[in-house]
């Protein structure tokens, strides 16, 4: 799959979760919050879409995301997602 493939993939997701994705201008890359109880994921707009693929799927892994189905694809970039982001 393309990033781009991959990126609307985690749209979807994120939409079947009813978590708002918000893309903005500023000096940040993004992340998930939660804003007078909605849930949503706000990511730089200026990102290249392989970058706000990963953010995204920080997000989402964040929610926890482990009992949904999943493309096998799509599981596999946000569980590599997430290991980058321990590691570190």
């Amino acid at each position: 799959m393309t990033e781009e493939q991959i990126l609307s993939e985690l749209e979807e997701l994120a939409d079947a979760c009813n978590i708002a994705v918000r893309y903005e201008k500023g000096d940040f890359e993004g992340g998930f919050c939660v804003l007078k109880a909605e849930r949503m994921v706000v990511i730089n707009k200026r990102l290249m879409a392989a970058r706000r693929a990963a953010v995204l799927a920080q997000g989402l892994a964040e929610v926890g995301i482990d009992d949904m189905y999943l493309k096998p694809a799509v599981r596999e970039y946000i569980e590599d997602e997430l290991a980058k982001v321990t590691k570190a």
